[in-house]
């Protein structure tokens, strides 16, 4: 958090006080018993996702604004020590705050965050205390003491079994799909033609996989069994979206380019998953560019499509073994004309930054031993580095992921471009004088067909470490190629309109070429032009993002106040997002805003109450993200 953005969190907390996720403390020369409490009860409270503590602001004792006077605090290195060996040592699980320290004219300011625990990890208590005593819950503003009930809740959170092996009361054995269980006696036996349940009738393979349960000599059907066996009536009427996959084409590289042809084609899968997860598999596959190779000693050629089949087995499996069935929501699998990408409701459980590392943490045990019976999919954390080892072999770009904890999604993305073919070499030929390294090379390419890169993303495409990766990254940015966006943990790169330039260039002189023109900003595009995030001074109304800007709208805009009301700025960004689609940069620089503030302040709820949409809706952190006016 920097200067700017701690001006914009205090103005939040003096038109508001203090909140669910903000509080506030004078703690000028050491950390309080308050301060323990409130971090027990942000590390509690189910659904917040922490909590910000504020140290070196005093509350006025009269009602005069402001609420409160920055006071600062004496010795802020020994400050946040205390704070972080508090959180290490003083509870029952160790607490890894975020913590800033701020300069301000009347002083320093600390700014924590805590993190939200796990479910399995609370109750969080301070263990001089007692768990009786010392586990608290965050309610509105106050940190309050867990009561009986309370601990309760959190424990059976903790407990409580998963979704997949829940038992359905409203379902009967003639919910099962008796194709569905032959289809898996024919896998099985493919796998181990002497598995021991290959003998027992239906019944009893059902409960032996516990897709079923026995209840006073009764067969019911539990979550995962009609996942994996149901028929497609029982599907439809127990989960009726969230057990479905779609599998869309789009023309060209984006969402509904052209509104009056939303897509090309979209095909739904609502069967068993035993039965779903081969014809998916065939259809993307299908659709996938084949190459040929003449074998040695044959005189048939043999067919290669240009994605393994075993990345698109993988990515499909991880798709459905680690869904949220509660979410209410289809897997999509949209194939673009320069990627694939598989949208799954459910963010990862296991850290973006241990993806590929071994060890699986699986949201549906039960669904996911059945896949590792069939040896469809893997449960050992494998089937990530697989994807990542099949495509650097095919000379592929490496898998991207992002997981989303906000909306719940996770994103899988494969390019299905080949790194240093003929264009591609034709196209470098123009940095010819950069004297660009490979890994540079393969960089910019990314960077082309993805329109952003992130440090993890340079260090899984070249395999090299996080300095050597940072290095490189600061060179192409030095050079004029890309331009660095974000700070600290989130920052990434995006190409330059140099780097843009030289693409369009080389398009038109290449006209056989693929042309990435419906990514680039155009004189008739509704996209936002890169070069107009570039900082301006205050005085600087023709801006070229004023170019476009009716007068009396720009006129509102002039008159803006800092202090002025949340609707009043929100009317201003809703008439501003029916001209054009603006990202939170551009917003920042008409507004004179901070993009943190804007974005948590305006943006996020306009979105919720649907005054706002996103132009990439499946992607609500995408690095070139725009807000338009919804019609």
């Amino acid at each position: 958090m920097d200067q700017l953005e701690f001006e914009e969190l205090l103005n939040l907390i003096q038109s508001s006080d203090e909140s669910e996720r903000v509080e506030v403390k004078r703690a000028a020369e050491k950390i309080g018993d308050s301060a323990l409490e409130t971090i027990s009860a942000f590390s509690n409270e189910p659904g917040l996702g922490g909590g910000y503590l504020v140290l070196g602001l005093t509350k006025n004792d009269s009602n005069k604004a402001p609420r409160y006077k920055v006071t600062g605090v004496s010795n802020p290195d020994k400050l946040q020590s205390e704070l972080v060996t508090l959180c290490r040592q003083n509870f029952n699980k160790p607490i890894r705050p975020a913590i800033d320290v701020l300069l301000h004219p009347e002083g320093p300011i600390i700014v924590a965050y805590i993190p939200e625990a796990e479910t399995y990890e609370k109750p969080i208590f301070i263990k001089s205390r007692g768990i009786e005593k010392g586990a608290y819950r965050r309610i509105g503003p106050t940190d309050q003491l867990c009561t009986r009930d309370d601990l309760d809740m959190l424990y059976q959170l903790r407990s409580q079994k998963k979704f997949d092996k829940t038992v359905l009361e409203e379902a009967s054995w003639k919910d099962f799909d008796q194709q569905a269980i032959a289809a898996y006696r024919v896998y099985r036996k493919e796998v181990n033609p002497k598995a021991k349940e290959l003998v027992w009738n239906d019944q009893e393979l059902m409960v032996a996989l516990r897709a079923a349960v026995e209840i006073k000599n009764v067969i019911k059907p539990t979550v995962s069994g009609i996942i994996l066996f149901g028929t497609e009536m029982a599907l439809r009427r127990l989960f009726p979206i969230s057990s479905r996959i779609d599998y869309i084409t789009v023309e060209g590289r984006e969402w509904v380019p052209h509104p009056e042809k939303r897509y090309s084609h979209c095909y739904e899968f609502g069967e068993a998953l035993v039965l779903a997860i081969p014809r998916v598999i065939a259809n993307i596959m299908r659709d996938i560019p084949q190459a040929f190779s003449m074998q040695p000693n044959s005189i048939f050629r043999k067919d290669i499509p240009l994605i393994p089949d075993v990345v698109i087995r993988e990515a499909v499996c991880n798709a459905v073994m680690h869904r949220d069935y509660t979410a209410g929501q289809t897997i999509q699998i949209i194939r673009y004309a320069n990627r694939i990408e598989f949208l799954n409701p459910g963010y990862s459980l296991k850290p973006e930054d241990q993806l590929g590392l071994p060890g699986s943490i699986t949201r549906n045990d039960q669904i996911a031993e059945v896949l590792h019976d069939l040896q469809i999919a893997e449960v050992k954390g494998t089937g990530i580095r697989t994807m990542r080892e099949a495509m650097r072999e095919a000379n592929l770009s490496v898998p991207f992921f992002e997981s989303d904890r906000t909306v719940n999604k996770f994103t899988l993305t494969l390019l299905t471009h080949h790194f240093f073919d003929e264009k591609d070499i034709e196209w470098l030929k123009n940095f010819k004088e950069f004297d660009l390294t490979d890994e540079e090379a393969r960089t910019l390419i990314v960077v082309r067909e993805m329109g952003a890169i992130t440090n993890a993303d340079y260090r899984n495409i070249n395999c090299v470490e996080t300095l050597t990766a940072s290095a490189s990254l600061r060179r192409l940015r030095d050079l004029g190629l890309l331009k660095q966006k974000g700070r600290s943990n989130a920052t990434y790169y995006v190409p330059t309109s140099k780097l843009l330039t030289v693409h369009i260039k080389h398009n038109l002189q290449n006209s056989n070429l693929p042309s990435l023109d419906s990514n680039l900003p155009s004189s008739k595009s509704n996209l936002p032009s890169l070069s107009s995030n570039l900082p301006s001074s205050a005085d600087q109304v023709v801006s070229p993002l004023f170019a476009s800007i009716p007068v009396d709208l720009k006129s509102k805009i002039e008159n803006l106040r800092k202090k002025s009301d949340i609707e009043t700025v929100k009317s201003l960004i809703k008439d501003l997002c029916s001209l054009r689609p603006f990202r939170i940069q551009e917003l920042s620089e008409i507004l004179k805003r901070n993009p943190k503030y804007i974005k948590e302040v305006y943006l996020k709820s306009m979105i919720e109450s649907g005054i706002l949409e996103y132009t990439f809706p499946h992607q609500s952190s995408h690095p070139q993200q725009a807000y338009r006016t919804k019609k």
